[in-house]
């Protein structure tokens, strides 16, 4: 009997404004490591765009896998307000399911405001505290587990998915999100050993492994201590340097090609539901790096984090035209 889904993702869900300014300056440490966008204090600072989308990992890469093919739903909470209505909404318009979305009378929604300059966004986040409880969730192939609220450490929801992985059979890929890594990734033991996909970036690797800054480590170790931790595929993306995958046997590198970039709010989810789309088609590693790479490549390419992504035919399009884009040996 086939699965009702072929994907359920997990996670809040956000109404992002986006702000495009222009009229700031950059001051960055010694090291050019950590940076800040500076405005005139008390100012009335003239814009260039103001923007409106729905947001949140769980929801952005839900839009990317529908947008794919896939037929997918999403477990988050939202508020009775118009921010709850419009996130619902635009769910809808992607043709997720919303079986699983809890609509909650007494709270506000998630909200964020994103500031893009040169390229680049800083992030104001509003997150609402939601008691997770996961429903009774419908068979599906894969389920992908994200950004939840501080509050989720007050619920049993992580063990709540593990627990639907068993019983399921799902593939399950874990994309953690900030509260998640801050209380220690390592700690949900249960949950890495059922993960089929880990997914992060490579300064959230280091967070996770406690790496510093001075430690001498490459790449390759990185991925072998996030194996140790019990996922069977890692998957580390890297910004301009590209993205890095193993499935314990093979370790891959796959850079970027020249593309006009806009905003990268939403560059990670869209390579994450371009990764898994192609998983799910049993197409390979390197293969999946690739379809990843072009989905997150034209995502930057608009303001939002989902306006750019790709349906099938778009990635099979710029695929043949980037036979290039090929995977190597770490």
């Amino acid at each position: 009997m086939k699965n009702r889904f072929d994907i359920i993702t997990i996670g809040d869900s956000t109404v992002d404004t986006f702000i495009k300014i222009h009229e700031a300056t950059i001051e960055c440490d010694i090291d050019k490591k950590n940076c800040r966008i500076c405005m005139e204090y008390g100012g009335k600072i003239p814009v260039e765009s103001i923007s409106y989308g729905i947001a949140g990992n769980a929801a952005n890469v839900a839009a990317g896998c529908s947008i794919l093919g896939m037929k997918t739903a999403t477990y988050t909470h939202i508020g009775k307000d118009w921010q709850g209505a419009m996130i619902k909404k635009q769910l809808e318009n992607f043709n997720i399911s919303t079986d699983y979305v809890i609509l909650e009378d007494k709270k506000r929604s998630n909200l964020s405001v994103v500031l893009t300059y040169q390229g680049e966004r800083t992030i104001f986040v509003y997150h609402q505290d939601w008691f997770y409880h996961l429903p009774k969730l419908e068979s599906a192939d894969w389920v992908y587990l994200t950004s939840l609220s501080e509050t989720f450490t007050d619920s049993n929801i992580i063990d709540e998915v593990a627990h639907y992985v068993d019983n399921s059979g799902a593939k399950l890929v874990f994309a953690p999100g900030t509260y998640q890594i801050k209380a220690n990734v390592k700690r949900f033991k249960n949950t890495l050993e059922r993960c089929h996909i880990f997914i992060c970036n490579l300064e959230e690797a280091k967070d996770i492994l406690e790496i510093k800054v001075s430690d001498n480590i490459s790449i390759r170790d990185i991925l072998d201590k996030l194996h140790s931790l019990g996922p069977k595929i890692i998957v580390i993306t890297d910004g301009e340097e590209g993205s890095y995958a193993s499935d314990g046997q093979r370790y891959l590198r796959l850079g970027v090609f020249p593309t006009k970039l806009v905003e990268k709010t939403g560059a990670g989810d869209s390579y994450g539901s371009a990764f898994i789309a192609a998983l799910n088609r049993r197409l390979d590693l390197g293969e999946a790096m690739a379809w990843g790479t072009i989905n997150s490549s034209h995502v930057i390419q608009e303001i939002g984090a989902q306006n750019g992504l790709l349906d099938i035919n778009g990635i099979e399009k710029y695929r043949k035209t980037l036979t290039e884009l090929m995977a190597t040996n770490l």
